[in-house]
């Protein structure tokens, strides 16, 4: 159920609908309370308050109508400016990047703000009725309205400064590079333990599982973007079978593809396919909510972008490779989770296909590699925060996978580098990284 509620999280606060719905909704409720208020109290009162509107019918129209028709050009105008915000950002920073924008709650309060103000405004003005202001105007309602006017000329000009600030390549990247962490912290809570001692324990599949293994097919195509480990453990406990994982989220499947091998320890009829295939979710395209190499991506992709030909921006480029080497630190502190999930008795239920610190790694440096090997300075500080990794990695064999790729980034710089002192200054930091990496 938590991997439910997470999946369809992750798709509505994605989106521009949510939070102005939620608003408008809250404007709608505030309106029917104003106006009850209103409808039971003495008018007298708004005469001897200083902070209360006290016009007439006539004036309360005009100031409602004129603030709704302003808030609904603003909020058009603002709304226009969101559109060419997300196109600008989709052509120099990359399509999946359009995530982290839609889900900026700024510009969702904003849109928000603007579209509830309006709402109340019209939803005020038709119980405005008569020119008596003593006993048919909603005092109470129309002075909300104002507030409401003033509320949103503050919205506006942050508006304005938030817009403008989010497109700043440095803040694009800090703001994903902070989701990334956060989504390490989530999928990898444990640290290693003092001792640095996190290697998983040798497993062994059950004797003759690959022979009796049936085969479960995907009913659909798309992204997986989530699965319900617990649940497939606790059904795997109660129908009694073992459960191999041949796919994990993230990665695309086509329909009739292989998704998972099922052993029954008990008749096949006690094992509900359909059951199972709803702890599956899939969607047109990836999230973070349980697949770590998505966020990597997302760094990487602005990375790459930095580095095509028609753009050549390799400052950019560099500070996406310093938020990489400070996530992977942070990863090279944590705990991989066991591909073997046993139930509360200690038998061994599901076998994950979990993501370790090599495909990690793999998907933070190996594109960087390839295209930044152009650039002597990308591939100077690729090796430079490797190194500034090394002495957090806790495990021997994480070691030799980053030995391994400042290997293959020398190698592929010095290719490319015209110039000898280039070729050796690669040579020189790739040396200092070895040496604290095989410390």
């Amino acid at each position: 159920m938590k991997t439910f509620f997470s999946t369809w999280w992750e798709r509505l606060s994605t989106s521009y609908w949510l939070f102005p719905s939620l608003l408008a909704v809250g404007a709608m409720g505030l309106s029917v309370l104003t106006l009850h208020i209103d409808n039971n109290i003495k008018p007298e009162w708004a005469r001897n308050t200083a902070w209360i509107w006290a016009g007439g019918a006539e004036g309360a129209r005009s100031v409602l109508a004129t603030i709704a028709s302003s808030t609904i050009t603003v909020a058009g105008v603002v709304f226009s400016i969101t559109v060419v915000t997300l196109t600008l950002a989709s052509s120099q920073f990359g399509p999946r990047l359009l995530r982290n924008f839609m889900n900026d709650r700024g510009t969702q309060f904003v849109l928000g703000v603007f579209v509830a103000t309006f709402l109340y405004c019209l939803l005020v003005l038709r119980a405005i009725r008569g020119i008596d202001a003593v006993t048919l105007v909603p005092f109470l309602s129309v002075t909300c309205g104002i507030v409401f006017a003033v509320t949103s000329v503050g919205v506006l000009i942050f508006f304005v400064h938030h817009i403008s600030s989010s497109i700043i390549a440095e803040n694009v990247i800090g703001r994903v590079a902070s989701d990334l962490q956060d989504d390490i912290d989530r999928l990898y809570p444990d640290s290693l333990s003092d001792t640095g001692d996190n290697e998983e324990p040798e497993e062994k599949l059950p004797e003759g599982f690959e022979k009796k293994a049936q085969p479960i097919e995907s009913h659909q195509s798309g992204f997986i973007q989530a699965i319900a480990i617990e649940n497939l453990v606790s059904l795997a406990q109660e129908k009694k079978f073992i459960l191999r994982l041949r796919r994990r989220p993230g990665e695309f499947i086509a329909e009739g593809s292989l998704l998972a091998e099922v052993v029954f320890e008990g008749g096949e009829e006690n094992f509900v396919v359909k059951e199972l295939r709803r702890h599956f979710f899939f969607g047109r395209h990836r999230t973070p909510t349980q697949d770590i190499e998505y966020s990597i991506d997302q760094l990487v992709e602005v990375a790459v972008r930095a580095m095509s030909p028609g753009i050549n921006d390799p400052f950019t480029a560099i500070t996406c490779v310093e938020w990489l080497g400070a996530s992977l630190i942070r990863v090279a502190e944590r705990k991989m989770p066991s591909r073997w999930r046993s139930d509360e008795n200690g038998q061994l239920r599901v076998i994950t296909d979990a993501t370790d610190f090599e495909g990690i790694a793999a998907a933070a440096f190996n594109q960087l590699r390839q295209y930044g090997c152009r650039s002597v300075a990308v591939t100077i500080r690729i090796l430079e925060v490797l190194a500034r990794v090394a002495p957090h990695i806790g495990r021997e064999k994480d070691r030799v996978i980053l030995s391994e790729h400042a290997r293959r980034i020398r190698d592929d710089g010095t290719e490319a580098a015209a110039n000898p002192y280039d070729r050796e200054q690669i040579e020189q930091v790739c040396a200092l990284a070895l040496e604290k990496l095989q410390a």
